[in-house]
């Protein structure tokens, strides 16, 4: 099996535990999407898909996940302990896909978080492995911009001040008559 293309996208929340999600193809005929790269307490590391477990309501035979306090489909309560504790460490998800044995799991992993800090380097994020700079080679491939210090920003700020109201006027609802028109 061989790893053909993996793509990475990044979590725009960095203080976040999950750093990004991917998606890999194999062999060039078989796609996983939905693999999250999370933070752990000792580096990176790879989370598979999964899918929450899920029980069904005594009520009227829905499916609720295990952690629900209300049915989806009656609202009904549904019991306190519908799993123990010790059931539910660990287990409140199942994976879709993952490797077999730790050989193939630490090769997967390994492809991925190099695919990760490479879409960081290219993203430009803080804390990155830095990337080789490139040397410019014409200023029409770099146009200058003025500094903020350059910028008169009250300038600016009077053009914001000259626009127009709505149509209703400033900061007002639209008239009850119009609203939810065209609502079927």
């Amino acid at each position: 099996m061989k790893v053909t293309n993996v793509t990475v996208k990044l979590s725009p929340h960095s203080s976040d535990r999950l750093k990004g999600f991917g998606t890999m193809t194999l062999d060039n005929e078989f796609v996983v999407r939905d693999l999250k790269i999370i933070e752990g307490t000792s580096g990176l590391f790879v989370a598979m898909p999964s899918r929450k477990l899920t029980d069904h309501c005594p009520k009227c035979r829905g499916k609720n996940h295990l952690r629900a306090k209300f049915c989806n489909d009656c609202g009904a309560r549904l019991p306190e302990r519908r799993v123990s504790d010790e059931e539910a460490q660990g287990k409140l998800h199942a994976d879709v896909a993952h490797p077999i044995n730790t050989e193939c799991r630490n090769r997967l992993q390994q492809i991925i978080l190099e695919a990760y800090e490479e879409e960081r380097k290219r993203a430009g994020e803080p804390g990155a492995p830095a990337a080789p700079a490139a040397e410019p080679t014409s200023s029409e491939e770099f146009p200058t911009t003025p500094l903020d210090d350059e910028v008169d920003w009250g300038d600016a700020l009077k053009e914001d001040d000259k626009k127009e109201e709505g149509p209703f006027g400033e900061g007002k609802p639209p008239p009850p008559s119009s609203f939810g028109e065209g609502i079927v």
